[in-house]
């Protein structure tokens, strides 16, 4: 009840604040409900002796929302993390489980899954609102993943053997996690107003996540890891969640399930903002906004966000027009930043992890090293299709935790999959960039905010590339990265039917002769030529 008291607390303070800025991009009644619904999820989770009771009330509650909202997508993003990827096994008749169920499947069975037909059924009367490209690198790369059985890395070292039922469940599952997500995002934010109110529920739920994380940080106290373990109590990844950088900085991680992760949505978000600001009434509630994100970031201890965040502003900064000296003042402020965070403790901590600033090695640096060595191996071994056991032969790199730690997105494509998997993973993010830039250039001329929100698209999905480098897809971290690809497609087609609809330039006439002496002006159309049109006239 303690953690509970805070966190309605933190958030009711939140939603307070953000009420007269989230107004300015979703419908008063809209966030009234997201609202409400928020606090009432996150009061039963807390009541709920297990996750099916919270299951019990959640589902009705999820599908009302669906039916309601005006951009579902919205919704789906405030309570995204509403409460921690706490998953339960779903019993079946014959086999111990048929798959586990956890907050991110009930949000996608009961919203996405109904936005998404109703979006197949609106766009099969617009033939012209598709975008295949990125469509088929995906469902692509989804089929390569299926097609190779990556076995679970147990504690006993049992490899388990793929079946047919087994390939029907990673398919189904891919199905719900992946591409009804991507598909839904992708069809239903289909103008403007969605897009922008998508990105602002999401600053929103971040926002409360950063406050969360900086309470946790100072006090040492992480508030919903009690739920997550009352809720499960085997589950390893809470009852090791208490983690620490050096040997007293406490990783705040809110309800994200891990501090990278929640690293990794802070940095979004600090991306979304840099769009969602302008709109915003005062200098001072821009900055405080801003800050607040970082404070979460810095919570977390995940290095790998900071320098994507920072890329992120860089890389907006470097689209929009007059690229130079926005990069200028950019690197100006930068600086200013930088060398007001040194001076205080916690900036000079900051400082000496980063190696890039002079920082020495720790312990996980090496790690990871070691592992790139390793792992360059046996890509070399398998270069086309993978290994899909080369965790087998990892074995000495296996942790402390008991786990061999693949943080290296890229590197697990490539392990597992080869260099066939990491082409269609790219060829997907690449597409849907070029898409939004061609959209987003194309459209500079004639409406400049729809321009800057491609740009900001565009420079976040930069940022996550390299975040990938030093993150793995989990718990919110895989959902926000298929759905800002998802948004990127939407953008690219609808800026496909914004430049169909300005009207192409009328080709410069040259003004008829004026008749003198009361003659008439003869047709430039008739078989006469001009030379004799003006003899006459």
């Amino acid at each position: 009840m303690k953690e509970l008291i805070v966190i309605l607390a933190i958030a009711g303070l939140t939603f307070r604040l953000a009420k007269p800025i989230a107004l300015r991009f979703s419908a008063d009644a809209d966030f009234l409900r997201r609202r409400n619904v928020w606090f009432a999820l996150t009061i039963i989770a807390f009541l709920s002796p297990n996750f099916w009771i919270f299951a019990l009330f959640a589902v009705p509650i999820y599908v009302w929302m669906g039916r309601k909202d005006s951009n579902p997508i919205a919704a789906y993003l405030l309570l995204l993390h509403v409460v921690p990827p706490v998953s339960a096994d779903l019993p079946a008749i014959g086999v111990g489980q048929l798959f586990s169920l956890d907050n991110y499947r009930l949000l996608s069975f009961c919203i996405l899954i109904p936005v998404a037909l109703r979006a197949r059924r609106s766009i099969d009367r617009d033939r012209t609102a598709r975008s295949r490209t990125t469509d088929l690198l995906l469902l692509a790369f989804i089929v390569v993943q299926c097609a190779g059985f990556v076995p679970p890395d147990l504690p006993n070292h049992v490899i388990l053997q793929d079946s047919p039922t087994n390939l029907l469940r990673r398919a189904f599952l891919d199905f719900v996690d992946i591409l009804v997500l991507y598909y839904a995002a992708s069809r239903s934010c289909n103008d403007r107003r969605k897009i922008v109110d998508a990105e602002a529920a999401f600053c929103l739920s971040s926002g409360i996540m950063a406050l969360v994380a900086t309470f946790e940080h100072f006090k040492g106290w992480l508030l919903y890891t009690q739920l997550a373990v009352h809720w499960d109590p085997t589950d390893a990844n809470y009852l090791m969640s208490w983690l620490l950088r050096g040997d007293s900085w406490l990783r705040a991680q809110a309800s994200a399930g891990h501090a990278l992760s929640l690293g990794f949505l802070l940095a979004i978000a600090f991306g979304f903002w840099l769009y969602l600001q302008s709109r915003a009434a005062a200098l001072r509630m821009r900055l405080a906004i801003g800050i607040v994100f970082w404070l979460g970031m810095v919570a977390t201890y995940s290095r790998g966000p900071w320098i994507g965040a920072v890329l992120m502003y860089l890389a907006y900064s470097a689209l929009k027009p007059r690229a130079i000296s926005r990069l200028f003042k950019a690197g100006f402020l930068m600086a200013i930043v930088l060398g007001l965070v040194s001076l205080s403790p916690t900036g000079e901590k900051m400082m000496t992890s980063l190696h890039v600033m002079g920082g020495q090695p720790d312990a996980d640096f090496l790690y990871r090293q070691r592992l790139l060595d390793r792992s360059l191996e046996l890509i070399r071994a398998h270069p086309i299709f993978g290994d899909q056991l080369a965790m087998q032969e990892m074995e000495d790199l296996r942790q402390g935790q008991g786990i061999i730690d693949i943080v290296n997105t890229y590197i697990g494509v490539l392990l597992f999959h080869g260099w066939l998997g990491l082409v269609l993973f790219l060829g997907f993010v690449l597409s849907a960039i070029m898409g939004v830039l061609r959209a987003a250039k194309a459209a500079i001329s004639t409406d400049a905010d729809w321009a800057l929100l491609g740009f900001n698209i565009s420079a976040c999905v930069i940022g996550i590339l390299f975040m990938l480098a030093d993150c793995s897809l989990i718990f919110g971290a895989e959902k926000m990265f298929y759905l800002l690809i998802a948004l990127a497609a939407a953008y690219a087609r609808r800026g496909k039917q914004f430049t169909s609809d300005i009207p192409a330039p009328q080709p410069v006439r040259l003004s008829e002769p004026r008749p003198r002496n009361g003659a008439k002006a003869i047709p430039a159309s008739s078989g006469t030529s001009r030379r004799s049109q003006e003899q006459q006239a």
